[in-house]
């Protein structure tokens, strides 16, 4: 298994590259190159082609000023660190979709209502509305089954990516499909514990797997669960 670690004191690996300061990874697909930018935490976004896709937009993450402006945007639920209006009207034009779960709808009246099991292409773009909520007794309040939060699989040149929004290793993720990229969150009692997202991968079987929103959470203790799960190459990046 490869490991990719990123050295907050200056050392990188050669993997990682950077664009005006923002911590980049490429990859090649049938259909031209789509990058991932790393923002923080459950901030991302994607280029591909003519598009930028921008995942749970957050400006304690991000300037977003300096940022480039959507095509696309999807927001995983309501909660702060996922749903920031000041950074969506930085990087929003006339033209940008907005791909939100229903809670979101309710508080901001915008965007377009995706539920779980739907699908939709915006853009040329397949995106998936998946399942997001906590097993755990006594934390089913963060993210309550049912139905109220979405994950996210989009599809890019053939190429599947799943965030998986804030969520623990719940049943349907069996039924994901081929995925080649995974963000799978990892910070209890909100997410999933290390050991929850082991078990989750080798369900899921990504190809890449990016442990992200992690917070104090030691991503190493992943890379040490996954050790001998050769198919699977965990990546750490800055998404603390």
């Amino acid at each position: 298994m490869k490991v990719f670690l990123l050295f907050f004191l200056g050392v990188f690996s050669m993997e990682i590259k950077k664009t005006n300061g923002i911590q980049k990874d490429e990859f090649q697909t049938s259909s031209g190159k789509f990058s991932v930018y790393f923002l923080g935490h459950a901030s991302l976004f994607f280029t591909y082609n003519d598009q930028v896709i921008y995942v749970d937009p957050c400006s304690q993450y991000g300037d977003y000023s300096s940022l480039p402006k959507a095509t696309l945007i999807l927001i995983t639920h309501h909660h702060f660190d996922h749903f920031d209006t000041a950074a969506i009207a930085k990087v929003i034009t006339p033209s940008t979709q907005i791909i939100v779960n229903q809670t979101v709808y309710n508080q901001w009246r915008k965007g377009t209502v995706m539920k779980n099991g739907e699908k939709k292409v915006f853009n040329g773009i397949e995106i998936e509305a998946v399942p997001a909520y906590n097993l755990t007794r006594g934390r089913e309040q963060f993210h309550p089954r049912g139905g109220r939060d979405n994950g996210y699989v989009i599809t890019l040149g053939g190429r599947r990516i799943y965030i998986a929004g804030d969520t623990e290793n719940i049943p349907e993720m069996s039924g994901l499909g081929k995925i080649y990229i995974a963000f799978l969150p990892m910070n209890q009692p909100y997410t999933m514990l290390p050991e929850q997202v082991a078990e989750a991968a080798r369900r899921i079987k990504p190809e890449i797997l990016y442990p992200y929103h992690y917070g104090d959470t030691d991503p190493q203790a992943l890379v040490r669960l996954l050790k001998n799960e050769p198919s699977i190459e965990v990546r750490i990046r800055n998404l603390r």
